[in-house]
């Protein structure tokens, strides 16, 4: 058996009785977002510290837990808390979860983050429905051999981020009356900030807003066949923008203030899937 995938088989078995419920929706909570969790209803939470061989979240801001409730009528599982290439982790690590959460039988996987707006018609606290990413400089997550019960060796992105579930999306934020951009979000590996320089690149790349995390996320999603979508909300103007440093701190605060608006628009899209 190939290793990744057995990590992933352990990581489940060492769980798989206490899951109270096959869930709909894989929901990933970034960066000063983790208080979602908070407004569902709650059927049981696992530490990742619990599961055998799973990696914890390192990062402030990531209590580093799977939440499993329901958001309305829809079983969701939650990740208060994600892990990140940067912590230290092998690539396979930081899609661990993602596949955990499919193994579980996840359709949906819902990502989110704080992100560093690159648009300069972004400001700080506004939300972006993710239309595609950029991947050049995370490693990609299949690197290796292929895990054939995954999916397959060459997988397609042409449309990795599900049309249908943008449009349930742009609907739910227009009846809400939350102001919603769309764009292009770019993964560099951090934990450092990007430089202007950096900065400068990725706009004339075509990316709208830039993080951490999420696309390798979302290329381990779309090899095993799951529906995926992504909001990112812009915690900060990126390098360059602005004549301010970039501080963790900054990120969590804007991210908190726009949590509100985040928790419902978040809900009543999870609903609508």
């Amino acid at each position: 058996m190939n290793q990744v995938y057995e990590k992933v088989v352990k990581c489940y078995e060492s769980i798989k009785d206490r899951i109270p419920f096959k869930p709909k929706v894989a929901l990933v909570l970034g960066s000063g977002l983790g208080n979602y969790a908070d407004t569902m209803d709650v059927k049981a939470e696992i530490d990742y510290s619990e599961i055998e061989q799973f990696p914890v979240s390192t990062v402030p801001g990531h209590a580093g837990k799977f939440i499993f409730g329901y958001v309305k009528d829809v079983p969701v599982v939650c990740m208060k808390g994600r892990v990140h290439y940067y912590e230290g982790y092998p690539i396979s690590d930081v899609v661990l979860p993602t596949r955990l959460m499919k193994m579980m039988g996840a359709e949906i996987l819902f990502l989110t983050n704080a992100s560093g707006g690159i648009n300069p018609s972004y400001g700080a606290g506004s939300f972006m429905l993710i239309k595609d990413h950029i991947s050049c400089f995370a490693p990609n997550p299949l690197i290796g051999e292929n895990i054939e019960e995954f999916g397959c060796r060459f997988p397609d992105m042409s449309t990795v981020y599900d049309r249908d579930l943008q449009s349930t999306i742009r609907k739910k934020a227009e009846e809400c009356g939350i102001p919603l951009t769309e764009g292009i979000y770019a993964q560099l590996t951090g934990p450092s900030f990007e430089s202007p320089a950096e900065i400068q690149m990725l706009r004339i790349l075509g990316a709208d807003a830039v993080g951490m995390s999420t696309v390798v996320e979302a290329i381990a999603a779309n090899h095993m066949g799951m529906r995926i979508c992504g909001i990112s909300c812009v915690a900060n103007l990126a390098a360059g923008m602005t004549d301010q440093p970039l501080t963790h701190e900054e990120v969590q605060e804007a991210s908190n203030k726009a949590a509100p608006l985040f928790r419902q628009l978040v809900t009543e899209s999870i609903a609508s899937f």
